[in-house]
């Protein structure tokens, strides 16, 4: 009796490692064809992206993009009476400090005087 019992535990122990070995094989088989496919995926998308890369290059020639403007917006060719030299350039204006002038008109400058703005070189009194 004890040996029919331990007989029917190891047919049990065989057929569950079986089983067992067979769910890891499929389930290896399994990754491995996803594994293929995601390769595939990923040359495909290279091949877009190199595709992407060559359409780019050809439409942004030069000689294409100096023929759309031309075409395109109108423009009229450089004349030598338009080059300018430096003298003939205007005198560059004086940067306005639009809210220091804010502040000088309402008259909230006067208890902000920085330390390179105090006369004689004296560090300022403390508050």
């Amino acid at each position: 009796m004890f040996l029919r019992l331990m007989h029917a535990a190891a047919i049990a122990a065989l057929i569950g490692s079986a089983a067992y070995v067979y769910g890891v094989k499929y389930r290896t088989i399994y990754a491995a064809e996803q594994l293929v496919k995601t390769r595939h995926l990923i040359a495909k998308e290279k091949d877009a992206i190199n595709l992407l890369r060559a359409e780019y290059a050809h439409l942004s020639r030069p000689d294409r993009i100096q023929e759309l403007a031309d075409a395109k917006l109108g423009m009229q060719p450089l004349a030598l009476t338009q080059i300018a030299t430096v003298a003939e350039l205007p005198e560059a204006q004086p940067k306005v400090d639009s809210i220091g002038r804010a502040l000088e008109e309402l008259g909230l400058d006067k208890d902000n005087a920085t330390p390179a703005a105090v006369v004689g070189g004296a560090t300022p009194p403390v508050r």
